[in-house]
């Protein structure tokens, strides 16, 4: 995503986080059981405070039947407008009740892959 210096700008002076946008979003279309919006911007190469990279697991009954990537595509459609801006990764767990309720396993993500801070190679000046 590349984003604008104006739009950045915009989302930047908006008095909410980006995290509780998500939130928000969220908690009005799923009415989850469970949510947790997780920022994980500082495992990436981006200035500190960031609100770029994004992990969010969501339990809901409106998963009910609904295919996994579907599930995906909800969750993407509801935060269209934070992927068209300030958010450049999200990570989605998107679970039934009944599948939560049987396994509350979240695995971590995996290392950042595009430069990460904590890369050696990434962050050598040649």
């Amino acid at each position: 995503n590349n984003v604008s210096p104006r739009k950045m700008r915009r989302w930047l002076s908006t008095m909410t986080t980006v995290k509780s946008t998500i939130e928000k979003k969220l908690l009005e279309q799923f009415k989850p059981t469970h949510l947790e919006v997780i920022n994980e911007s500082y495992m990436h190469n981006v200035p500190k405070g960031s609100e770029t990279h994004f992990k969010v697991v969501v339990v809901s009954e409106k998963f009910n039947e609904v295919k996994h990537i579907d599930r995906h595509r909800l969750v993407n459609k509801a935060l269209s407008q934070e992927l068209e801006g300030p958010v450049h990764a999200l990570s989605v767990k998107a679970k039934t009740p009944a599948q939560w309720a049987k396994s509350q396993k979240v695995d971590p993500s995996p290392s950042c892959r595009g430069g990460s801070k904590h890369d050696p190679h990434f962050n050598k000046q040649n």
